[in-house]
């Protein structure tokens, strides 16, 4: 089992390929994502799964941004970073009258928001840089914030691209992705490559990491994808 808590985002938006797009990057950088499509659904989401942070958009079905935003403060502090598709001063005013840390105006780099919630969560205490960046099985650690990884005690040399596919893989155990997605996840939406770049790192990973007495492999799963299994 790893060795870390993952800090948990609730995104609301009601565009469903929003929300998407934002769960990859978080995702990747190693935040547990809840997503809510309506500002009711989001206020039960909230008070079930005590978010560490919300990333919440203006315009909502059933209850918008500025009303969450509003019933959330009246009983929490948890940070909140608002978008919206109005770029216009008293859209970003009123948010941040309402309680908002942070405004983001649509379209975003979801690179840009994925820095700015690391800062809010810096900003307001809740961010502990150890929770996020190191995974620890029986013979494995990967600590993505010093990119380092050992094997039974010995530090195991690999390129950057190797460590993170490690560190992904490693920090949602047992859980299958295909190439495409890992692609998405590791390289980003701008990488042009193939999904033969995933099966090369698997296998130099494997070359690199594995020995069949370990209680944990990167097992392929056919005709799907990979996963890191722990037996």
């Amino acid at each position: 089992m790893a060795a870390y808590t993952k800090q948990k985002i609730l995104v609301v938006d009601d565009d469903e390929n929003i929300c998407d797009l934002i769960k990859i990057y978080m995702e990747k950088e190693g935040f547990e994502v809840f997503v809510s499509y309506d500002g009711l659904d989001a206020l039960e989401t909230f008070k079930k799964m005590t978010p560490d942070l919300i990333v919440l958009d203006v315009m909502l079905p059933g209850a918008d941004g500025c009303q969450v935003c509003r019933e959330i403060r009246k009983i929490s502090s948890i940070p909140i970073i608002m978008l919206s598709a109005k770029g216009e001063i008293f859209d970003k005013v009123l948010g941040l009258e309402l309680g908002a840390d942070d405004y983001m105006v649509k379209p975003f780099d979801p690179r840009e928001l994925t820095a700015r919630v690391k800062a809010v969560l810096r900003r307001t205490g809740s961010v502990d840089k150890d929770i996020q960046e190191e995974v620890v099985y029986p013979n494995l650690l990967v600590n993505k914030s010093t990119y380092t990884v050992k094997v039974n005690g010995e530090e195991v040399a690999m390129p950057p691209k190797e460590l993170e596919l490690l560190f992904f893989l490693a920090s949602t155990p047992n859980k299958v992705y295909t190439r495409d997605q890992l692609l998405e996840y590791i390289w980003g939406y701008d990488f042009f490559g193939d999904s033969r770049t995933v099966d090369v790192h698997i296998k130099r990973l494997r070359e690199k990491i594995e020995d069949p007495a370990h209680s944990w492999q990167i097992k392929t799963v056919w005709g799907i994808g990979y996963k890191f299994e722990v037996k």
